[in-house]
C-alpha cells in the first residue's frame, strides 16, 4: 500500500507541473494570435490528438520534471500491481487527484472550498478502508486471449484520441479524458499480464506492447485533455477510464480477492474513493500562476 500511495503522491504532484507546462506550450509561437490558450479555441482542430503540443510541452523543464515523478511513479505503481489487487492500485492512483489539490493549495496558493477539502478527507477514509480490506494480489496470470484483448485496447485508445477532435467540445473532452483512462488502464492490468522479464518473454508476450502502446497512448491524450474542453469532464472520464475497467478485469479473470468478510468494505472503499477523486476532478488541471509579463489565459 506504501507504493501505491508513493505512486500516488509522484503522479499528483506530477499533474501540476505538467499542466504549467501545457498551458505554457499552448501559449507558444504556433498558437499566437489564436484562442488555442483557452478550451475549445482554434487549436482544437481536427484531432484530439495534437503531437505538436506534445513536442513544445517536452521543452519546458517542469514538464520534463513531472515526467520524471512519473517515472517514479510508474516504478512504485507495478511493485504495488506486484503485492495488491488492481481495484486497490487504481484507487489510489485516482487519488493522486487530492495530492494535486494539496499542493495546487500550497504552491499555487489555489484555496480549497470547504467542500474540496472535505473531498480529500473522502479520498483518505476511502484508502484506509481499502487497505483495511484489501487481499492479496489475484494468482492468476491471465489467458493469451486477454493479452491480446489489451493489445487490441490500446489500439483502440490511440483511434479514439485521432477521432476525438470531431466532437462538440464537451464530448472531446470526455473522449480524451476515457480514452487515457482506459490507456493507463492498459498499462494496470499489463503489468500484472507480464510473467517474466527476460527478453525471450518480453518480446513474445502482447502485454508487452499493449504496455507500452497504452501508456504511450495515454499519455498523449492527456496532455492534449488538459489543454482543449473542460478539465473537469476530461479529468472525470480519466478517474472512470483508470479505474473501474481494470478494477473488473482484476476480479474476474486474474483473481483479486479481498480478506475474508469484508469484500463489503472493499467496494463501499473503492466508491468513497472514486467519489471524491471525481469531487476533485477540476484539479486534473492545476490553477496557474503566470508570470506578469505573459498574458493571462482565460
Amino acid at each position: 500500500m506504501v507504493c501505491a500511495l508513493g505512486a500516488a503522491v509522484c503522479f499528483g504532484t506530477a499533474t501540476v507541473l505538467q499542466a504549467i507546462a501545457a498551458r505554457a506550450a499552448a501559449r507558444g509561437p504556433e498558437s499566437s494570435g489564436s484562442s488555442a490558450g483557452s478550451p475549445g479555441g482554434a487549436s482544437s482542430g481536427a484531432s484530439g490528438v495534437d503531437a505538436a503540443l506534445l513536442l513544445r510541452a517536452l521543452r519546458e523543464w517542469r514538464y520534463i520534471a513531472g515526467l520524471a515523478l512519473d517515472g517514479v511513479g510508474f516504478v512504485l505503481q507495478i511493485a504495488a500491481l506486484r503485492s495488491l489487487p488492481i481495484y486497490t492500485v487504481g484507487a489510489a492512483l485516482a487519488a493522486s487527484l487530492a495530492v494535486t489539490a494539496v499542493v495546487a493549495a500550497w504552491l499555487l496558493h489555489v484555496r480549497l472550498s470547504g467542500l474540496e477539502w472535505g473531498a480529500v478527507a473522502v479520498v483518505c477514509a476511502g484508502l484506509a478502508m481499502l487497505g483495511l480490506a484489501s487481499g492479496e494480489e489475484g494468482d492468476k496470470t491471465g489467458s493469451t486471449g486477454l493479452k491480446y484483448a489489451m493489445l487490441g485496447t490500446a489500439v483502440v485508445v490511440l483511434l479514439l484520441g485521432a477521432l476525438a477532435g470531431r466532437l462538440p467540445d464537451r464530448g472531446r473532452a470526455l473522449a480524451l479524458g476515457l480514452g487515457a483512462g482506459f490507456g493507463f488502464g492498459v498499462v494496470e492490468v499489463s503489468v500484472r499480464l507480464i510473467d517474466g522479464l527476460t527478453p525471450s518473454v518480453l518480446f513474445t508476450n502482447p502485454a508487452t506492447y499493449a504496455l507500452l502502446l497504452g501508456g504511450g497512448a495515454a499519455f498523449l491524450l492527456l496532455t492534449s485533455a488538459l489543454q482543449r474542453g473542460s478539465v473537469t469532464t476530461a479529468t472525470a472520464g480519466l478517474v472512470i477510464g483508470e479505474t473501474i475497467g481494470p478494477a473488473v478485469v482484476g476480479v474476474v479473470w486474474l483473481g483479486d480477492r479481498t480478506r475474508e468478510g469484508l469484500a463489503w468494505l472493499a467496494v463501499l472503499g473503492f466508491a468513497v474513493a472514486v467519489a471524491g477523486a471525481l469531487a476533485l476532478a477540476r484539479f486534473g488541471e492545476a490553477p496557474v500562476e503566470v508570470d506578469e509579463s505573459e498574458s493571462v489565459v482565460p
